[in-house]
């Protein structure tokens, strides 16, 4: 059985569903005012990690979110609205921003393997269940009206630290990351509704009980997941950076209004960082999927890098870190198109498959631990076992992985110099010159083209 990393308990849990035969899993989705980069789609990775771990035992409900209104561009509730910005930067509506850039962004998820959410739940779509849920907290005296909108009075509620520590909350100070704001009754109260500016007029917003505005940004998530998860949840996913403010405040918003635990297991996963710091958008020239692909690598390259470093550790990226992966992953390739032409009708040995078996499902039970199971799987491929018994091991680990391992996949094409290189050196060895066959091997190997001679000729592949 799963035991996973709960922020909230500060220790690995073993997991138990709330409703017994499927689990509850809710995930932020992305703000889809520009294009995902692969320190976001880091998260996602892991999310279906999870999806995938928890598949092997029972249905999994799994639910996530676009935002493609309210969120801010400061934690205080301050600013311009991401969609608003981003509406401006390209000279298009909100609306039509928000469509390109969640189009673009399940483009990215799928082709880095992972599956599909149950539930797609879009803010925009659900403006009334977040009305509903900031008049349930005004009726219980949870709320209070600023000049720019509706807010939750956190003092009203005690356990407003237990998913971050008392300790952050007391050292929440003015400057930090909550700027000031003399409507404010405490330095940790939040937006549930902000009122649209009388000064200019916003693309998205809508009417309310206390006029014209939108949601804030940590409502929205709260009313979607319990419209779809009901009052508790299994599972809460999200990044680290989530954790002390927007996690925090979903808590105060579901567990204020139903007087019901929100969330059972909170699990974070943490950031992908550069040589300068973990990116971001906000400082530009941030690395996407696209970016990656144009120089060469495969959705799966970056995916199996991620699946190298635990998702609770920072993981710092880099090309050469990038290239060390794709090699690794191509030489998976490589044994397993070998093991699929192979002649051998070993034995079968249902016993050591499924010990394998179960080693692999014990790692990836153990908090996720990816790449101890990765070990296990290169372990048992590099073993004794009959073609057979190592294929069904490569199915039945690549269920946890999603890594297309059975599916092969098409070789970049090679440049012409390289090609002509490898022309060269065929008929160098033709004529038994192997010096100069050597020296032309060393050559394509400085361009990342692995050569390897067989009874069938050379054959080449990227490094």
């Amino acid at each position: 059985m799963l035991k996973i990393y709960n922020t909230l308990s500060k220790r690995k849990d073993e997991f138990s569903p709330l409703n017994g035969g499927f689990a509850t899993m809710y995930c932020c989705g992305p703000t889809v005012y520009n294009y995902a980069h692969i320190g976001n789609l880091r998260t996602y990775i892991f999310e279906d990690l999870l999806v995938r771990t928890l598949s092997a035992d029972m249905p999994v409900k799994h639910v996530m979110n676009v935002t493609d209104v309210g969120h801010l561009t400061s934690d205080a509730d301050s600013g311009e609205d991401k969609m608003e910005l981003g509406a401006a930067r390209e000279g298009k509506s909100a609306w039509d921003i928000a469509k390109f850039y969640e189009k673009k962004f399940f483009e990215d998820f799928d082709s880095l393997n992972c599956k599909r959410p149950t539930v797609i739940a879009r803010a925009t779509e659900h403006i009334k269940e977040m009305i509903a849920l900031v008049k349930k907290l005004e009726e219980k005296g949870l709320t209070y009206k600023t000049s720019d909108g509706i807010y939750y009075d956190t003092s009203k509620f005690p356990d407003y630290h237990n998913l971050v520590g008392r300790a952050h909350i007391e050292g929440l100070k003015t400057g930090a990351r909550v700027d000031f704001n003399d409507e404010k009754r405490n330095p940790s109260d939040f937006a549930l509704w902000k009122f649209s500016p009388k000064d200019k007029q916003r693309q998205m917003q809508w009417d309310s009980p206390w006029g014209v505005g939108f949601p804030g940004w940590h409502i929205e998530c709260s009313a979607m997941a319990m419209k779809y998860l009901g009052d508790t949840l299994d599972i809460h996913c999200g990044g680290i950076d989530h954790v002390a403010i927007h996690h925090t405040n979903e808590i105060a918003q579901a567990q204020g209004a139903t007087g019901k635990q929100y969330v059972r297991y909170w699990i974070h996963g943490e950031f992908l960082i550069m040589a300068n710091g973990k990116m971001s958008k906000s400082g530009g020239g941030f690395v996407t999927l696209d970016t990656l692909k144009e120089k060469g690598y495969s959705p799966l390259d970056y995916r199996y890098l991620c699946l190298g470093a635990h998702y609770r550790t920072q993981l710092e990226f880099s090309y050469e870190a990038l290239t060390f992966a794709r090699n690794t992953r191509l030489g998976l390739m490589d044994r397993i198109a070998a093991l699929k032409e192979s002649a051998e009708t070993g034995a079968k040995d249902e016993a050591a498959l499924n010990a394998a078996k179960a080693a692999f499902k014990d790692a990836m039970d153990d908090d996720l631990n990816a790449s101890k199971a990765l070990a296990v799987l290169w372990e048992y491929i590099k073993g004794g076992a009959c073609a057979g018994d190592k294929l069904e091991f490569i199915k039945y680990a690549d269920g946890f992985l999603g890594l297309s391992l059975l599916e092969g996949e098409a070789q970049k094409p090679l440049p012409q110099e390289a090609q002509e290189i490898l022309e060269e050196r065929k008929a160098a060895r033709a004529r038994k010159d192997f010096k100069t066959s050597d020296e032309l091997r060393d050559k394509l190997s400085a361009m990342g083209i692995a050569v390897k001679d067989t009874p069938k000729g050379q054959e080449w592949r990227w490094k």
